[in-house]
């Protein structure tokens, strides 16, 4: 099963906001997965915050070297629509350049590589 880092945008300002991405950012995950891949789905880390006990603490660091741990062994980047001017989304973009993992801006282009239909 091909592994797929799905990148997008994230965080915002505006808590709508925050909450739309989180449900592209997880619906495109879904997507993924009906197709027949393994995706990392970095809007899922909140369930890591819901779950810390009183003292326990993770830093926006330790969510991005957990994020980059995955990104590096993925087969493939998948962006999410809209997502390009992300900061986050362009830093991730450029690590998987530096690795040589091919990004694709649609799930159609993905397939194709992959030669899934």
């Amino acid at each position: 099963m091909k592994r797929v880092y799905v990148a997008g945008s994230y965080s915002s300002n505006n808590v709508i906001q925050i909450l739309d991405n989180i449900r592209e950012g997880v619906r495109l995950s879904t997507e993924v997965l009906l197709a027949g891949y393994a995706p990392f789905s970095p809007w899922l880390d909140y369930h890591f915050q819901l779950m810390l006990r009183p003292g326990e603490k993770l830093t926006i660091d330790d969510y991005y070297k957990y994020s980059l741990a995955w990104l590096i062994k993925a087969d493939a980047i998948l962006i999410v629509p809209n997502s390009d001017n992300s900061v986050g989304t362009q830093n991730e973009i450029e690590i998987a350049h530096e690795y040589n993992i091919p990004v694709f801006h649609s799930l159609e282009k993905l397939n194709e590589y992959f030669h899934r239909t």
